[in-house]
C-alpha cells in the first residue's frame, strides 16, 4: 500500500498555513513530510490521513483518489488536539481506552498483556508526559494497529516531546519494516536527521516476526526493535475512549 502526498498544501503564499509538501510512503520506506509552525504538522496530519482536503495537490492511494480508503486503513498517531492522550493518563489507562477503542476486551488482564508483549510493565503507572518518547511512539503506534483494516500510520511530531531523534526514529523504523505504510510528520530538522536514517532500513533484513522488545522502567530504561505483540483478541461493544480518535 502506497500512500503519495503530491505538492498538498493549504492557503496560498506567503504564509500558507501548510505550504505545498510532497511524499511517498510504502510498506518499509517511511514518507517524511517536513514542516514548521505549530499549525502544519496537525494540517499535514490531516490531509494525509485523508480527514481534510487540501486547497493544492493531491493524496493518492495507491495511485487513485481515495479519501475513505485513506481514512480506513491509516490511524492519526499522536496528532495534537485530535489523537493524543491526556498527558496525566498512565500507560495502563491509555491501554484500556485503546483496547475498547479497538473493540477488544479491555480488563485489567488484558491490559498487563498488552504491557508485557510491548516491554512496558515497568511503565504501567507512569504518566505519558513522563516517559521517553521512542517509548510513547511505540505505544501509541501499536495500539493504532489493533484498529480493524489499519495498516497504515500518520505520526506526528514525536520531536515535541524531546529525546534522541536517532531512538524514536528507530521505532518508525522497525514499524515499517514489518510492512506497515507509516507517514511522519515532523520538524524540518528532525526531518534532515531521519532521511539519513532511512538507509538503516534498506540495509538490515526484513524480520516479518519482529525483532525482541526490551523495554524496562525508570530506574533501567534499554529500547531496542519492535515487536509482534500477539495482543488479546476477544471483542467486546466497548464505548471509545475519552481523547478524540481518528
Amino acid at each position: 500500500m502506497t500512500l503519495e502526498l503530491a505538492a498538498v498544501g493549504i492557503g496560498t503564499e506567503p504564509g500558507a498555513a501548510l505550504p505545498a509538501v510532497s511524499a511517498v510512503a510504502a510498506p518499509g520506506h517511511p514518507g517524511i513530510v517536513a514542516v514548521e509552525t505549530e499549525q502544519a504538522p496537525v494540517l499535514a496530519s490531516l490531509v494525509a490521513g485523508g480527514r481534510m482536503k487540501p486547497d493544492t495537490g493531491r493524496v493518492l492511494l495507491d495511485g487513485h483518489d481515495d479519501p475513505a480508503g485513506i481514512r480506513r486503513a491509516f490511524a492519526l498517531v499522536d496528532t495534537p488536539g485530535v489523537a493524543e492522550p491526556f498527558p496525566v493518563m498512565s500507560l495502563k489507562r491509555i491501554v484500556h481506552e485503546e483496547l475498547a477503542f479497538a473493540g477488544r476486551r479491555p480488563s485489567r488482564s488484558d491490559v498487563a498483556t498488552v504491557l508485557d508483549e510491548l516491554g512496558m510493565t515497568s511503565w504501567a503507572d507512569t504518566h505519558v508526559q513522563r516517559v521517553p518518547t521512542d517509548v510513547r511512539v511505540r505505544l501509541l503506534a501499536e495500539l493504532a494497529l489493533l484498529r480493524p483494516d489499519v495498516t497504515g500510520l500518520v505520526i506526528t511530531a514525536p520531536e515535541r516531546h524531546g529525546g534522541v531523534v536517532a531512538e524514536w526514529f528507530a521505532v518508525v523504523r522497525d514499524i515499517a519494516r514489518r510492512g506497515v505504510t507509516v507517514v511522519l510528520v515532523t520538524s524540518k530538522a528532525a526531518a534532515e536527521t531521519a532521511s539519513a536514517l532511512l538507509d538503516t532500513i534498506a540495509d538490515e533484513p526484513r524480520d516479518d516476526a519482529a525483532d525482541t522488545t526490551t523495554t524496562e522502567g525508570p530506574e533501567d530504561a534499554t529500547r531496542t526493535g519492535g515487536a509482534d505483540t500477539g495482543l488479546p483478541t476477544d471483542t467486546t461493544d466497548a464505548t471509545a475512549p475519552l481523547e478524540t480518535r481518528s
